[in-house]
């Protein structure tokens, strides 16, 4: 069944300009959000996805409120939700694979859907700009077709993408919005930055960095985040790459340099640091084969627990 829009099909055939054209409430909406400024989430009550990361949850949830993600240039952030059920997944998709992607983040949902069937099956998509190397387009076709194959219904009610996304400085293009948040209690969608980012942030983007999929990281019926276990072979060269200078690392590990948030090169030199410390996670991070759980304390925030404890 197709992604539908005031209950038709969208015309994928037609250039994305034309699709935002023939629905003006998709742009006024999109310009209602871009209009709001970024709001700062804390890390109580706190699930934040990096990059081919996705997380989903219910209203239930006792431990998670927020579900979030931000510096997406190029990327797009997804939010998924069944409006019977209240299931709702956040992912942060850069189009490694996006086909793959959406099957599996359709499926994660759809497993806390009730039998009965009721609601709908709700996206929103945020983020890319107009890059010059034309990414931020490529991702939103890719991720309008790929719901457009879904054997469910799919009602797009948020595009606030690439052109949408979009202002311009100085002959210089930027993307309005860089994260977002949903509240899964409300269904409520803003901007956000997020001063946490963890836990395990650099083992986290290691993950990434080498090459990972996108990858479930919590379980909404324990309420327990789990990262891992994730094997890498030695980066390479990585001790050249530590060597380089702040220019040269934007330049050649981004795919947006001159829209980066600031903070993007000490971030990507601690993940580097990451992976020259531990060479062979299997020995040093996971030598049991089992990955590092965590759940919410009293005030919370994530906390480790013995996978002994389970």
């Amino acid at each position: 069944m197709p992604l539908l829009v005031n209950g038709e099909r969208i015309d994928l055939t037609r250039p994305t300009g034309d699709v935002i054209r023939a629905y003006p409430h998709l742009e006024a909406k999109a310009k209602l959000l871009r209009s709001q400024p970024a709001q700062v989430v804390e890390p109580k009550g706190l699930l934040y996805v990096q990059q081919r990361e996705f997380a989903v949850t219910t209203p239930k949830d006792g431990s998670v409120s927020i579900l979030g993600s931000d510096d997406a240039t190029t990327c797009h952030i997804v939010v998924l939700r069944d409006t019977g059920s209240g299931a709702t997944c956040l992912t942060h998709c850069d189009g490694s694979d996006t086909e793959a992607e959406v099957s599996l983040i359709m499926s994660s949902v759809k497993s806390f859907s009730s039998a009965a069937g009721y609601g709908r099956l709700e996206v929103h998509l945020v983020g890319g700009f107009n890059d010059d190397r034309q990414l931020s387009q490529k991702l939103t076709n890719q991720l309008l077709r790929a719901f457009d194959l879904q054997p469910d219904d799919v009602h797009l009610v948020t595009f606030c993408v690439t052109e949408l996304n979009d202002r311009e400085e100085k002959d210089v293009h930027f993307p309005i919005i860089y994260g977002i948040a949903v509240n899964v209690k409300t269904a409520e969608i803003f901007p956000a930055t997020f001063p946490e980012k963890g836990p395990d942030e650099d083992l986290r983007s290691a993950h990434v960095l080498t090459g990972a999929s996108l990858t479930n990281i919590y379980d909404a019926k324990m309420e327990q985040l789990h990262i891992g276990p994730y094997f890498w072979t030695p980066f390479p060269h990585v001790d050249f790459w530590l060597e380089q200078d702040d220019h040269q690392i934007l330049q050649n590990l981004s795919t947006s340099p001159l829209a980066e948030p600031p903070h993007f090169v000490s971030h990507i030199r601690s993940t580097l640091m990451f992976l020259k410390e531990h060479p062979f996670p299997s020995r040093s991070l996971f030598p049991d084969r089992k990955p590092r759980l965590y759940k919410k304390n009293g005030e919370g925030l994530w906390e480790q627990v013995c996978s002994g404890k389970i």
